[in-house]
């Protein structure tokens, strides 16, 4: 029994009942049966359930968002924003799918070849809760215009949110087996991967999730697809618009509760510029408005439990002990639920093992440094590669940003996001494979060449 609680006020909002090996022996064969049906369905027809999939979130908006803010303290306004951005998910692949799906053809020695996107069969995802919705979206919208299947294994304190997904797939009329919520806990995992009937897997989670569904789907030869931590740096330089630069770092640090992969959490900034910017930052987080999630006005609600709340804090105070200095916040709120607020640590060892860590929670590292060479050895100096934000003016420094941060994304002047149009994963420890725009789309799909000799033209 999945057991949901409200991280606002530490109440069980929820029970929802974990399936069983009979439940999942069923979920696998209606996925295994919908498959050779959907697979065989036009691009028009796929596209078609894409647009009414979005109109069913969109007629439900109200009613998804609040679930998130029940279950994992997102704030309603940033809950009706993911909504609203999973319903631009589904139209995007929606618009673009016979574009993506066209197929390609070449001349060879011989004659010609035709290379055709086609379909795998189920995948499975396992997703966490930190963005219960969009990140499942964003594996579940290119699943359906591929002509696979979908099956999600979601984190145990989202279940209502995962089980929403799936009615409103169903609302939108799609058929039995076409996407499946599996309320299973993680140990059931290994043996779905290994299951036959299983192509794929995607998970977006920790780096020990990671390894773990990595190593099974090595076992079964299976595609894999990882999106992981992340300690992505916030870049300042002498030239950037400063006003701007504070504003994005603050928000990078508190929305979401700071419970985002790819929102930066290490601030390093040129010394020239150091001491404004410190300066306006703490001030920001300070002002940072804390309280109820429902409320349309709150910046940052609890977060997403106490566990989740006290592993930061512990971190803070490893931070501490390894001769940081705790300069704002960064303690917990007395309160019922999983309360704290914003912190802001200086004077971090670069060194130290919390310098090396993700911190998932509203607690930002800002570093002083010397000039672009010490920003980006420092920037790369991190197991993850994930993101990263660069603000300057200078033409010549961005492309050095570009080229030389080890991660899978930079953003130039602005708060770095996933966006349906562009690709979305990370190097090292961040990761491997891509989400999202058609590269997302072809992780799991079969590049088939079809070679024609001389006497055929394209497409015979």
């Amino acid at each position: 029994m999945f057991e949901l609680i409200n991280p606002a006020n530490g109440e069980i909002v929820n029970r929802i009942a974990e399936m069983d090996d009979a439940g999942i022996e069923a979920a696998l064969a209606r996925a295994a049966d919908g498959y050779k049906q959907w697979r065989e369905t036009s691009i028009e027809t796929r596209t078609a359930l894409l647009r009414q999939i979005a109109d069913a979130w969109e007629a439900n908006k109200q009613h998804l968002a609040e679930l998130a803010v029940r279950e994992m303290g997102k704030t309603i306004t940033a809950g009706l924003a993911e909504v609203e951005k999973c319903i631009s998910g589904f139209r995007h692949y929606a618009e673009h799918g016979p574009a993506y799906l066209a197929p390609t053809t070449v001349q060879t020695p011989t004659g010609h070849a035709v290379a055709r996107w086609l379909p795998l069969g189920p995948v499975l995802a396992v997703m966490p809760w930190n963005f219960p919705y969009w990140q499942a979206v964003r594996f579940l919208a290119p699943t359906i215009l591929a002509g696979n299947v979908a099956l999600l294994k979601h984190a145990s304190s989202v279940q209502g949110c995962a089980a929403a997904m799936e009615e409103m797939a169903r609302k939108a009329g799609a058929p039995e087996g076409l996407f499946q919520n599996l309320a299973i806990k993680s140990s059931k995992v290994d043996a779905i991967i290994a299951d036959k009937r299983v192509v794929a897997v995607t998970l977006t989670g920790s780096e020990g999730a990671g390894a773990k569904v990595a190593e099974a789907a090595g076992r079964a030869l299976k595609k894999v697809v990882l999106e992981l931590g992340g300690s992505d740096p916030f870049i300042v330089m002498p030239s950037a618009d400063l006003d701007k630069a504070v504003k994005t770092a603050v928000t990078a640090r508190v929305q979401n509760a700071g419970q985002s992969c790819i929102c930066s959490k290490r601030m390093i900034v040129h010394a020239d510029v150091y001491d404004a910017f410190l300066e306006k930052f703490v001030a920001g987080m300070e002002a940072v408005k804390i309280g109820d999630p429902m409320d349309k006005d709150t910046v940052m609600g609890p977060l997403s439990s106490v566990e989740q709340r006290d592993t930061v804090l512990e971190q803070v105070e490893k931070a501490q002990a390894a001769g940081a200095k705790l300069l704002s916040g960064g303690t917990k709120i007395d309160r019922a639920g999983a309360w704290m607020t914003p912190g802001v640590l200086v004077d971090v060892d670069p060194t130290s093992d919390v310098a090396k860590e993700e911190i998932f929670g509203p607690v930002a590292a800002v570093y002083k440094v010397a000039d672009i060479d010490e920003a980006i050895a420092l920037a790369n100096d991190v197991p993850y590669g994930l993101g990263s934000s660069v603000w300057t003016q200078d033409d010549a420094e961005v492309e050095r940003f570009a080229r030389d941060i080890e991660a899978g994304m930079t953003a130039v002047n602005a708060l770095l996001a996933s966006v349906p149009e562009a690709p979305f994963g990370g190097v090292k420890l961040s990761g491997h494979g891509r989400e999202l725009g058609p590269w997302g789309l072809h992780e799991f799909m079969n590049l088939k060449a079809v070679m024609f000799g001389g006497g055929n033209k394209p497409g015979d």
